[in-house]
């Protein structure tokens, strides 16, 4: 893939770190390919071994999830769970699927949970070269002063409101009760809302639009440089343009 894997730009050694604006977009981009497998196929996927080596990023920076090697087929006819040997990445493998051997899309939920919390520090899950009280990351992040734990590489260019929802959305993904986990679908809508509320947060109250179109509610404009969508929201009382995200209205 010509932007290699997550893995890559979270490195220590990557040559710039991702932007905050885009590390949304990769968990958005993530949450649907896994409800894809979920919940959109004729028998739910369970992907198994959900990573950021394991997410590539083509040249528009969309996710690909890349080795099937260990996904398993959900249960079927009414069962909660299969019965499988434990496999999977230490730090991302769902305790209870450790503990039981029972597999649920669910597990995969847990995962995701966890590569949240990767991708808002920048650290690995497990870190043995840290301090002892720093290296299990789920564990030091419990306290949420989401202005220590989010990477510094980013030098604090993030709205901290935007950090504490997206790992509120983490801390429901890892919920020990498997039973209370979000379907990954109602992450998908929460990472959607999240996004849309980043980008009303710092655009301006007025976008100037030239030679535009009119479709319905909405007018698209193109250049040479890029297509966009403008979108009128009623109760912001402003137009807003959204790049790359495509139609949405609130």
């Amino acid at each position: 893939m010509p932007n290699g894997s997550l893995a890559d730009w979270l490195s220590p050694e990557s040559v710039a770190p991702l932007s905050w604006p885009m590390r949304l977009k990769v968990a958005r981009d993530a949450a649907r390919a896994l409800a894809y497998l979920h919940q959109q196929m004729p028998s739910p996927i369970i992907f198994r071994d959900f990573k950021p080596s394991n997410i590539l990023l083509d040249e528009k920076w969309n996710v690909k999830l890349s080795d099937f090697g260990l996904a398993r087929l959900g249960p079927l006819d009414g069962n909660t769970h299969v019965t499988t040997r434990v496999v999977g990445t230490h730090g991302y493998a769902d305790p209870e699927y450790v503990r039981t051997g029972h597999l649920r899309t669910d597990c995969d939920v847990w995962s995701y949970g966890a590569f949240l919390y990767v991708l808002i520090t920048g650290k690995p899950p497990i870190s043995l070269y840290l301090p002892t009280n720093e290296q299990h990351l789920l564990e030091w992040v419990g306290d949420g002063k989401f202005r220590l734990i989010v990477d510094p590489r980013i030098n604090g260019q993030f709205p901290s409101q935007s950090a504490q929802e997206l790992a509120t959305i983490a801390e429901n993904c890892l919920l020990r009760n498997r039973d209370l986990r979000p379907k990954m679908s109602h992450v998908l809508n929460k990472l959607d809302e999240l996004i849309m509320d980043s980008l009303l947060e710092t655009i301006p109250p007025f976008v100037l639009v030239v030679d535009r179109e009119r479709v319905t509610d909405r007018w698209k404009v193109s250049n040479e440089q890029q297509s966009l969508t403008i979108v009128k929201v009623k109760r912001k009382r402003r137009f807003i343009c959204l790049p790359h995200l495509g139609y949405s209205k609130k």
